[in-house]
């Protein structure tokens, strides 16, 4: 039940940040595109309060404590899926909790920098700090996924590990480009991806209904450390990785589809004007030019 209920935290807080950072960019692009620039996290618009304006910034950090608590705590017990406690598990949680506070101290310094004069780092730095901490999450996820004894936490870890590849890659982009607009909204996406991603997870390995025919949890197995799921079968083990994939690229389907609304709606709200359109010219120019023309026609004649 735990795990469950973590996988729930750890998918709104992902899916909040993701949809919060699509909104925050595309406002921020629409108001002013030649004086647009990435920004690695946008204070919440609607309050004049200073505090209240960090208000998003201060729940993320909070979220990554609770994150960072639990994979400190899960990391003594045991792993059933090879009968005994065994060191395999307890680094695999210890490297997770390590990134996790690795993105914990990048939160705090971006508040220290935006509230304080003690950390005046630019926003290019904080996204080069972002790139090589998502890439270190994906080379952790990789690596777990290669030491997994369950099929199916080995494939969600596997394709947990791309997005956070894809993240590290347009935060490295946002580094050397910040005006690239398209690179932060796939960074935004990436987070509500992984955000999907983390709760396709915790349905597949916690959850009875959704975990693919064949596989099934180990009933002896109270905690549910690494999801307690096994597959009896290579035809099984083989249908649920194929499934997974076939899920993954669901989501990613929704996650298009989102983005394409979240801008739809905020270009709605915004109000866009479209280069090339129609503008009337003002009264006095068309009376200039009427009187030019007329000079000029005097002229030839």
């Amino acid at each position: 039940m735990a795990g469950i209920i973590y996988q729930l935290l750890a998918s709104s807080t992902l899916l909040f940040l993701g949809l919060y950072h699509l909104i925050c960019t595309t406002r921020n692009f629409l108001k002013s595109p030649q004086s647009y620039s990435a920004k690695p996290f946008y204070p919440f618009p609607f309050s004049s309060n200073l505090r209240l304006k960090h208000l998003p910034l201060y729940l993320l950090m909070l979220c990554l404590f609770i994150a960072f608590l639990h994979q400190s705590f899960i990391s003594s017990d045991p792993d059933p899926l090879v009968k005994g406690r065994t060191p395999v598990y307890h680094f695999i949680t210890l490297n997770s909790a390590a990134v996790l506070f690795l993105f914990l101290i990048l939160s705090l310094s971006f508040f220290l920098s935006e509230s304080t004069s003690l950390l005046p780092l630019p926003p290019d730095l904080f996204f080069a700090f972002a790139s090589a901490i998502f890439f270190l999450h994906y080379s952790v996820s990789d690596g777990a996924a290669s030491v997994q004894t369950s099929d199916l936490q080995a494939k969600c870890d596997s394709l947990s590990a791309r997005v956070s590849a894809l993240a590290s890659l347009m935060c490295l982009i946002l580094a050397c480009q910040p005006k690239l607009f398209i690179a932060e909204v796939g960074l935004g996406a990436s987070l509500c991806l992984q955000g999907l991603w983390v709760l396709q997870t915790g349905l597949s390995l916690y959850v009875e209904a959704f975990i693919p025919e064949g596989c099934h949890k180990l009933l002896d197995v109270v905690s549910g450390v690494e999801g307690s799921t096994k597959c009896d079968l290579d035809e099984s083990r083989l249908r649920a990785v194929a499934i997974l994939d076939l899920v993954f690229v669901v989501h990613v389907m929704f996650v298009i589809i989102f983005v394409m609304l979240t801008y739809a709606v905020v270009a709605k709200s915004v109000g866009v004007r479209r280069p090339g359109s129609y503008e009337p010219l003002p009264a006095n120019a068309s009376d200039s030019n009427h009187i030019q023309m007329k000079a000029l026609a005097g002229t030839q004649a």
